[in-house]
């Protein structure tokens, strides 16, 4: 205390001092400005905490893959519903836009910044003017787009013009610091260079192209004799289904989405003037099990336990519920999100309706070696490793699952490359700070 009040008695001597800026005295850098993170919208705080991770009572059949673990987790928002088809069409009309614009830049400047106009640096490349809006309706930009963009005149359905969605690829990058991290690949200030033969910092910069569109077929080929065919045509695109969760996306596509939010999301920071914050990004598993368990630490479901239905004999998710009676839970497919209540987070649907992709791959063995101190155990699998490198945890089970998958602490796994019409995700953001009491102050000042 007597520390502290110092230091204010000097900060105070420091404003009056006319400008003088040394006072002999250590008291941190001055005139900091004050952080706030404001909660992002659609998101829910999860405090931190530690539980035990893994299910909630004994499971001799499934003791390979679904261990205890007592594992503890920092703070951090997660999206209160899995993302939908309306959310995840605004990714695909962006890169669909910057396609459109980058088309229309060739010949018309306005469309791209190729000049910073305090500092008269030129920009190679350009980047694209999102503050100059397409022109739809201008004739040039119809005959620019049917020539680029549309189908093939060959592949058209009764001469109907539309977008290839083939061409809606994102080109982006990411940081590899577990990469970056090991000692051998450190920077040696004895002799100015890197180990391991790397050059220089770009060796950690991760850079991918994916093609953005939602797996449609999925609803097809998913299920051999099943009439699915309506779904494959109308589930993403209509307004019907906006606010249904968004499925045919792979991991890849999953973590590309959470990169292009994050890039959303800064840009408009930078651009307000104000910092940035952390990354958007898919749970971890530990995080994930943490949320949907919403505080209640040996419950298997998220509503509490140990039962599916409720007093009434209503069922409390969206699963495949009587051996095959999909419709006796009020849902056929997936459900609009949040049909059913939250749990005590708030969140809702973290039991069925969708599985949904985490960020860990899948090893069986993974609650052996991992730590327990943010538990996150990753693998980058490459395009030709085997199939078993490919595999990443999916968690909360589906609406075509069996009741033991929409259990809070049951894990199985999916290919990162593979699309499923009963697979989306959610994406969480790490809470910047220390937690007071049960979430963040009221005014969002993170000390």
């Amino acid at each position: 205390m007597k520390k502290l009040l110092f230091i204010m008695s000097v900060v105070a001597l420091f404003v009056s001092s006319c400008g003088n800026s040394e006072t002999g005295q250590l008291i941190g850098v001055q005139d900091r400005e004050e952080f706030y993170q404001p909660d992002p919208y659609g998101m829910l705080y999860i405090p931190m905490g530690s539980y035990n991770m893994g299910p909630s009572d004994q499971d001799v059949f499934y003791s390979v893959t679904a261990q205890s673990k007592t594992v503890s987790v920092q703070a951090f928002y997660m999206d209160e519903t899995e993302i939908t088809n309306n959310e995840y069409r605004q990714f695909v009309n962006w890169v669909r836009d910057s396609l459109v614009r980058k088309l229309l830049g060739e010949s018309r400047e306005e469309y791209l910044i190729s000049k910073n106009e305090d500092t008269e640096e030129e920009f190679d490349p350009p980047f694209l003017n999102w503050d100059k809006e397409i022109e739809w309706d201008e004739k040039e930009t119809r005959q620019l787009v049917i020539d680029n963009l549309t189908l093939p005149e060959q592949e058209r359905f009764y001469r109907r013009k539309e977008f290839d969605v083939r061409k809606f690829n994102y080109e982006y990058y990411w940081i590899d610091y577990r990469t970056a991290a090991k000692k051998y690949n450190r920077y040696d200030f004895k002799t100015n260079k890197y180990g391991n033969g790397i050059t220089d910092r770009s060796a950690f910069i991760r850079k991918d192209i994916i093609n953005v569109y939602p797996d449609t077929l999925a609803w097809v080929h998913d299920f051999t004799y099943s009439f699915n065919e309506p779904m494959t045509k109308s589930y993403f695109w209509h307004p019907a289904y906006d606010n249904y969760p968004v499925v045919g996306v792979n991991w890849k596509q999953a973590r590309a989405f959470c990169i292009w939010r994050t890039q959303l999301m800064d840009n408009w920071l930078e651009a307000d003037g104000q910092p940035i914050v952390n990354d958007f990004r898919l749970p971890t598993e530990s995080e994930w099990e943490w949320a949907a368990r919403g505080g209640m630490d040996l419950s298997p479901y998220p509503w509490g336990g140990p039962y599916i239905r409720n007093t009434q004999g209503c069922f409390m998710g969206n699963y495949k519920p009587l051996r095959g009676n999909y419709v006796d839970d009020g849902g056929f497919h997936t459900l609009i999100v949040g049909h059913f209540a939250p749990n005590d987070y708030g969140l809702y649907d973290m039991s069925g309706n969708v599985a949904e992709w985490t960020s860990n791959a899948f090893d069986e063995s993974a609650y052996n070696f991992a730590h327990d101190l943010n538990m996150d155990y990753v693998y980058e699998a490459k395009d030709d490793d085997k199939i078993a490198l490919k595999r990443k945890v999916i968690r909360g089970g589906s609406w075509k699952d069996i009741g033991y998958y929409i259990q809070t602490g049951t894990r199985t796994y999916e290919y990162q490359d593979t699309s499923k019409c009963y697979i989306g995700f959610r994406c969480v953001q790490t809470y910047l700070g220390r937690a007071k009491g049960d979430g963040p102050s009221s005014s969002n000042v993170y000390n």
